[in-house]
């Protein structure tokens, strides 16, 4: 029998606020910093220096503008700098997670780079290196690989590390969505020369928005500070002598990232939590838990997902903006799972659409060696309600609605 709607909407994966961020944007209030100075994105770039193990932050607007930076500074090091906005990767393929939300491959086309797509491995959802070892075989002049961490769970980081090491590539790291963590004890946000996190709403942790370039190399994060400020150059007048951005964090931001890194760990507990309830309370279907490798990682379990076995699948279409399924008895979809959560009052998200399966990217390169997999995983998949402040009670309610989807 259908449960009643909660009174108050179960959120994907909402901030969680403590008080101390107040504190922090209080101070930039009454200091009159509330510019992209002050004492609030000191104490943000070196509280995130010391929790993931990094040398240099550089606190920006979004995890997108890190990334631009990243994939910016990536191009020129390999191809040389240039002073207009044309792009130092004109003309030049970069190897991409194909599996992820846009903002990982955007920034390639922001300066000028033709993103081509590596496949997606069963193991973690990542990119897959075998995938990568012959795109290597296929396109031997790419220089620049771009990986992501998918909802949180790291990548196979040693694999990815030595085929682009054997094929002199090097690599961007995008930790968006992995902050907080580990892969072999080490945090992500350390695996590239140049790695990026967020601080979007929806993150482990928040700014309400926000983001960070992270690196051990000073000259790079010095580039980063300059680039983001409008590209100014040290003179009593305004003079540039390059292209530069408007993606400098406000001291306002920083206060509430400030406030927020004291709690990554203790978030991470509560999403591993709701995590282990779903993986327990639907052990007994015909699905599974986004994987992860239990010898090496440690995910930090930002978003809950699940995929459904192949015989169990009721038939689902999907176009580019629409989807429907025909119910069957002990069978269900990613669509049909997603309309009974949202009748809940609680919300459900599709897997990433793979980057080769969007319009805007259609045209693009794509490798894989073993059919696709991200397209099947797109097919199958579905996020779950993964907010850290749902009780035990709440989810439990999520877990026989989606029992009910397959009776």
């Amino acid at each position: 029998m259908p449960h009643k709607p909660f009174e108050e909407k179960v959120y994907l994966s909402s901030p969680t606020m403590h008080g101390d961020e107040l504190k922090y944007i209080t101070e930039a209030y009454e200091t009159n910093w509330m510019s992209t100075l002050g004492a609030n994105i000191d104490g943000a770039e070196n509280g995130i220096c010391e929790y993931v193990g990094c040398k240099y932050a550089v606190g920006l607007s979004a995890g997108t503008a890190a990334l631009h930076m990243a994939v910016k500074l990536a191009g020129e090091k390999v191809y040389g700098p240039t002073r207009t906005g044309h792009g130092a990767l004109c003309g030049h393929r970069v190897f991409c997670t194909d599996m992820t939300f846009d903002a990982t491959v955007n920034p390639v086309v922001y300066e000028c780079g033709e993103p081509v797509f590596i496949d997606t491995e069963r193991d973690t959802w990542n990119m897959s290196p075998e995938a990568l070892e012959l795109a290597f075989e296929k396109y031997p002049d790419v220089k620049i690989v771009v990986y992501a961490h998918l909802y949180g769970v790291p990548a196979r980081v040693d694999e990815i590390a030595e085929v682009c090491r054997r094929h002199g590539a090097i690599i961007v790291e995008d930790a968006a969505e992995s902050l907080g963590a580990t892969y072999k004890g080490r945090q992500t946000g350390n695996f590239g020369l140049y790695n990026a996190i967020s601080f979007n709403g929806n993150k482990i942790i928040t700014g309400s928005s926000g983001g960070m370039f992270l690196t051990e190399d000073k000259e790079a994060a010095d580039k980063v500070r300059k680039w983001s400020t409008q590209s100014r150059d040290p003179a009593p007048w305004y003079q540039h002598t390059e292209l530069g951005y408007n993606y400098r964090m406000s001291n306002v931001i920083a206060g509430v990232v400030r406030g927020q890194i004291p709690y990554i760990d203790e978030h991470k507990a509560q999403k591993k939590a709701i995590y282990m309830r779903y993986r327990e309370g639907l052990k007994d279907l015909p699905v599974k838990m986004n994987p992860y490798d239990e010898a090496d990682s440690e995910p930090n379990y930002w978003l809950s997902c699940m995929i459904i076995d192949p015989e169990a699948m009721c038939a689902q279409t999907r176009t580019d903006h629409e989807a429907s399924y025909v119910s069957e008895p002990g069978r269900s979809c990613p669509t049909q799972i997603l309309e009974a959560i949202s009748a809940l009052n609680a919300e459900g998200r599709p897997i990433w659409k793979p980057m080769h399966m969007q319009p805007i990217y259609r045209d693009n390169a794509f490798v894989s060696v073993s059919g696709d997999v991200g397209a099947d995983i797109f097919e199958r998949g579905l996020c779950l309600p993964s907010d850290n402040k749902m009780t035990p009670d709440i989810q439990d309610v999520i877990i026989d609605t989606i029992h009910e989807c397959f009776r």
